[in-house]
């Protein structure tokens, strides 16, 4: 399984990181992107994170799933790339996991890949959510996008993605391994 994780300057870190630490927990491939032209991206709180790619050096057509996640002005930096646009559009198409947490929800309903779909985002961010029943889940899967409210469900939304990705006994064995509580 692999997963492409976009990042770009202004990346709510843990929103990116938490998930990636999850999946890989869970045997999935995950390759994080920039968006720019350098490997290094600011996060939201100002922490460097080096990335495993530049966006140009990637080709969406070989993932299990694409990962957007949220942060200002990260979000806004993602929906800039006509790249992540493409790859977004791509997925849908072709019957590809399209996740997205937190304010990135808004970048799938301004392309209109939310139509007829249940999803969740940020509070403040439904209105961006063109075509979406505005879901009370804190994770929300509808076919092949999943949705996820804020960084505070970073690691539910991580499992959620490595049981879709996997099995549920990987997520199960993810779960007890880093002692959620839920």
């Amino acid at each position: 399984m692999k997963v492409y994780a976009f990042m770009a300057d202004g990346t709510e870190e843990t929103e990116c990181l938490a998930v990636a630490d999850v999946l890989v927990r869970g045997g999935v491939e995950v390759t994080l992107v920039s968006v720019s032209d350098k490997k290094e991206i600011v996060s939201s709180h100002g922490i460097t994170v080096v990335c495993d790619a530049v966006i140009g050096g990637v080709d969406c057509s070989d993932a299990d799933a694409l990962f957007l996640p949220g942060g200002m002005p990260g979000t806004l930096n993602l929906e800039k790339s006509p790249i992540v646009t493409t790859c977004a559009e791509y997925c849908v198409k072709n019957d590809i996991y399209l996740a997205a947490i937190c304010a990135a929800p808004s970048v799938l309903g301004h392309l209109g890949l939310l139509n007829g779909k249940e999803a969740i985002c940020f509070p403040g961010f439904e209105g961006e959510l063109k075509g979406a029943t505005i879901s009370e889940k804190p994770v929300c899967v509808d076919g092949k996008i999943v949705t996820a409210k804020g960084m505070g469900v970073a690691v539910q939304f991580g499992l959620t993605l490595a049981g879709l990705l996997t099995d549920k006994d990987v997520e199960k064995k993810i779960h007890d391994g880093i002692q959620c509580t839920d």
